[in-house]
């Protein structure tokens, strides 16, 4: 459960990582590479747009890769053996039979009745 549990840690850290680049980068052209459009030469920050698009996807990929992996890691809490509904060995579950029409229902309480 350990695997699982670093797994949920990690997309975490990468969704809070994907919302933030996400945030920063402007539909309309203006975000984060316009405020620095006229110092990106000077400070040497250059095609800011293409880094935070490149890391946009690069941090959905790694998003989707670990979802995918936590599947696989993920055990249910289970011990072991089968998943299968019903088939436990320990699990006795009490039976009760509903009649399936009204008179027979009815034939029913008058049985249990006398």
């Amino acid at each position: 459960m350990m695997g699982f549990t670093g797994f949920l840690i990690a997309i975490t850290i990468v969704c809070f990582l994907l919302i933030l680049a996400i945030m920063v980068q402007n539909p309309k052209g203006g975000g984060l590479s316009s405020s620095f459009g006229g110092s990106a030469q000077i400070g040497g920050v250059q095609k800011t747009g293409d880094f935070l698009d490149k890391s946009t996807w690069t941090l959905g990929t790694i998003l989707i890769a670990l979802i995918l992996f936590s599947a696989l890691a993920f055990d249910g809490g289970s011990s072991g053996g089968s998943k299968v509904l019903g088939n436990d060995e320990g699990s006795t579950m009490p039976t009760t039979e509903i009649p399936a029409t009204p008179e027979a229902q009815q034939q029913a309480t008058e049985e249990t009745a006398q």
